[in-house]
């Protein structure tokens, strides 16, 4: 790729910050509302934060260490802990993305239904129709070259800042202190203890941040390697001090049963509560930008990690297939096909958004738990410089990703299993003939287990004990 074309660090600061600003931050409010009171929210972000904080370092400090592992999050995990679990990263990435644009539809046409009555709350035909146009108007706009495509993520990324730091302007001047103390645990609000709301808030504090490995996956298109590491620590930083006024500033203009009580947007609800309409309309409009700019960005990463994961061997051949703009044609399409299916659980869930994000949080719990496994692997077996620091940041990204994946709770870990069981197939195609067995007995152990958990999850969701 010539040098012109590769992307420098703003594109891959925005690429990171326009991933995870998608439409998360505009109902950040009430998600965290909605089974935590102030005290636990707070907690949740101090532990957000700072496991966040080491896997942005982990990223940082595996780039720099291993360039030649330009694949990120899959690559990561197979080098550490073999083909299978290196395998089972990329495959659950892939599903998180997949998963991730789902949810951005249902969010995209409840806003454009604050203007078009048609479209409700995002969740009917019409939202679907709207949908499924936006999804191939993007796949168009990506086989026309990722670069470009960049370029209009870094504009849309600018764009849906203003409304939000408006808000965030606008709430500053409004909250009152006493109503952000008023029962500070949530006791008096039946949500149970605290650890229990601390773990309420987990899936949807991934979900906002989920892309902070954006510049990671982008990685060898960039054009100096020192840069992805600066883009992933800046732009998680930036969007953590966001994220905190967002949510902890919202609980002193409405208590946390009424935040909880809001529609989708909740911020629009929260400025209109403060300025009037015109507040609503400002918001609503920041998230269509938004949403649109993240629908774009996480389309390059689902049609981007499975070009990768082809050209090192981990999934078939077929995905590693680009056109002349060096668009990945192959992987795009089955990703937007997968995405287009997925569209109609609008028409069979009551809360197809919250389901979604929800699925695609427990989805990439995976590939971030094998990420910061590798880091502490890596700086355990290599004495360099700083490696005390480094064992520490691997340790403390360790204990956050299996912190994560219990927080998510067995009903979504066993709807994940379903994503993953397929995967095992795919596994096997694409390693039968290399040198060695397809499966060591490691690896053969766990790919039962995904499948025993998959079928319970099958039959659970058919009695009726697990709802979507």
């Amino acid at each position: 790729m010539a040098e012109e074309k590769k992307l420098g660090l703003f594109a891959l600061i925005a690429l990171v910050i326009g991933s995870m600003i998608g439409g998360g931050a505009f109902n950040l409010a009430s998600d965290m509302a909605s089974g935590a009171g102030a005290g636990a929210i707070l907690i949740g972000w101090i532990i957000t934060g700072v496991g966040m904080i080491a896997l942005a370092f982990s990223f940082q400090n595996l780039t720099t260490k291993r360039p030649d592992l330009d694949g990120g999050i899959f690559t990561y995990a197979r080098e550490g802990f073999g083909h299978f679990m290196g395998f089972n990263s990329g495959w659950g990435y892939w599903f998180a993305a997949l998963l991730g644009n789902v949810a951005y539809g249902t969010l995209l046409f409840s806003a454009i239904g604050y203007f078009i009555p048609a479209f409700g709350d995002g969740q009917n035909i019409a939202s679907i129709i709207g949908a499924s146009v936006i999804l191939w108007c993007v796949h168009f706009l990506i086989l026309r070259g990722v670069q470009s495509a960049a370029m209009i993520n870094l504009i849309t990324t600018i764009s849906k800042l203003v409304p939000i730091f408006a808000f965030i302007i606008a709430i500053i001047f409004v909250f009152h202190l006493d109503l952000f103390t008023n029962d500070f645990w949530g006791k008096g609000l039946s949500l149970g203890s605290i650890g229990t709301q601390v773990k309420s808030t987990m899936l949807v504090t991934v979900w906002v941040f989920t892309g902070i490995e954006g510049a990671v996956l982008f990685s060898s298109r960039a054009k100096k390697s020192s840069d992805v590491g600066k883009a992933t620590v800046i732009g998680l930083i930036s969007v953590l001090v966001i994220y905190v006024m967002i949510t902890m500033l919202s609980l002193g203009v409405m208590n946390q049963q009424n935040l909880a009580e809001l529609p989708n947007p909740s911020m629009a609800a929260i400025m209109e509560h403060i300025v009037g309409k015109w507040g609503a309309v400002l918001i609503n409009l920041g998230l269509i930008i938004s949403v649109l700019g993240a629908w774009l960005a996480w389309t390059l990463f689902a049609g981007e990690l499975p070009l990768i994961a082809a050209r090192e061997g981990v999934f078939p051949k077929w995905f590693g297939k680009e056109n002349k703009n060096g668009a990945p044609t192959n992987a795009l399409t089955l990703t937007n096909a997968i995405i287009q299916l997925f569209l109609l659980t609008f028409l069979i869930s009551d809360a197809a958004y919250q389901f979604a994000f929800s699925l695609a949080s427990s989805a990439i719990l995976i590939p971030y738990l094998f990420s910061g496994l590798y880091q502490l692997k890596y700086s355990w077996l290599h004495k360099e410089p700083n490696r005390g620091k480094n064992l520490i940041i691997g340790i403390i990204a360790s204990i956050y990703g299996v912190w994560l994946v219990y927080a998510a709770g067995l009903d979504y870990l066993l709807l994940t299993m379903i994503l993953y069981a397929p995967g095992i197939l795919v596994f096997r195609a694409v390693r039968k003939g290399k040198e060695g067995p397809v499966f060591n007995k490691a690896e053969l152990l766990i790919a039962a287990l995904i499948l025993v958990l998959a079928v319970i999850a099958v039959i659970r969701l058919a009695s009726g004990s697990i709802s979507i």
